[in-house]
């Protein structure tokens, strides 16, 4: 079934790969994909908008697997994966972003795992690598509990620190036909990746599997002054988002990702007022524990630097 792919014949799984102005590190990200022991792929990159660097740069790479395209307009990152998914010819779909890299055994071990999947339309996840300035972390920490609302997982901490739930795109092998019949949200400046999973999360036959064990298969990068390929926002952006898809959160979720995910943002602002705003707004529409309280807190008081040491210290899963 993993055969090779010589362009004559269909590919067993299409990697979609969206790119902007940023050619070393697309580079770096193709060639994580051309050396997956799966050879049967494609690589299809998308380059949003004119960025002749990055189509020159990707042009050396002599691999008949490889396929670029450059949009004439920019469109976002969202969209850019909609071309690409729709430009693929494979069943299953991988997707891969710019800045990150994967490990080469990634696509073989999630294809194994998808053999096993009862659902219909399987989206298979993994553990990765989440490297910065601080050292290594494996996340997530842990894998969604049995009927545990998604909502839940992805943003509700048991602990100070978060990493706990994570479900992240580089990591998401699924079928094609999910990602067509639910597109990427376009044009949004923030939480691509969250809003597809949420909304994919509500379509009958859908169901996120991780691949077993605590093996990490691939890098994200956190190199927190990286240019984004999307808009950065501030935090009054990330709490519309939020209350836009309240319906799609529980209590509980509502309340932890307005403190903490909307909280990071806010409490780089040093804004008091701010501060006291989120708090009413998760007390308000949101279900608090006493540990959302106190993450929160730490949030506002301790530095970012500062917590990102803490978090490597006291997780204790540094990658050796």
């Amino acid at each position: 079934m993993q055969g090779h792919y010589s362009g004559n014949t269909s590919p067993l799984v299409s990697v979609v790969i969206s790119t902007r102005n940023r050619p070393h590190l697309g580079v770096r990200a193709v060639k994580s994909a051309l050396i997956q022991t799966l050879n049967a792929i494609e690589v299809i990159v998308i380059i949003d908008g004119p960025d002749e660097e990055t189509l020159k740069v990707l042009h050396r790479i002599e691999d008949i697997r490889l396929r670029v395209k450059m949009l004439p307009i920019r469109v976002g990152v969202g969209e850019a994966r909609n071309v690409g998914v729709n430009e693929a010819q494979g069943k299953w779909i991988a997707l891969l972003d710019d800045d990150d890299e994967w490990l080469p055994q990634k696509l073989k071990i999630q294809f194994h795992t998808l053999q096993y999947s009862s659902y219909l339309f399987p989206i298979i996840s993994c553990r990765f690598i989440a490297r910065s300035e601080e050292g290594d972390l494996i996340w997530p920490l842990r894998y969604p509990k049995p009927n545990e609302p998604l909502s839940e997982y992805l943003f509700c901490q048991r602990g100070l620190f978060g990493g706990e739930g994570f479900v992240a795109m580089p990591s998401i092998l699924t079928i094609k036909e999910i990602l067509q019949r639910v597109p990427f949200e376009r044009g949004l400046g923030q939480h691509q990746d969250w809003d597809w999973l949420l909304r994919v999360n509500n379509i009958e036959g859908v169901g996120i599997k991780f691949v077993p064990g605590n093996e990490p298969l691939f890098i994200c990068y956190m190199e927190e002054n990286r240019t984004k390929m999307w808009n950065t926002t501030d935090w009054h952006y990330s709490l519309s988002w939020a209350k836009a898809h309240r319906d799609f959160l529980t209590p509980r979720a509502y309340t932890s990702f307005v403190l903490t995910r909307v909280g990071v943002h806010a409490a780089r602002t040093r804004d008091w007022k701010a501060f006291w705003l989120l708090l009413r707004e998760a007390f308000r529409h949101g279900k608090p524990r006493l540990i959302d309280i106190f993450a929160y807190t730490v949030i506002w008081l301790i530095p970012q630097k500062l917590r990102q040491r803490m978090v490597i210290f006291f997780k204790g899963k540094a990658v050796q």
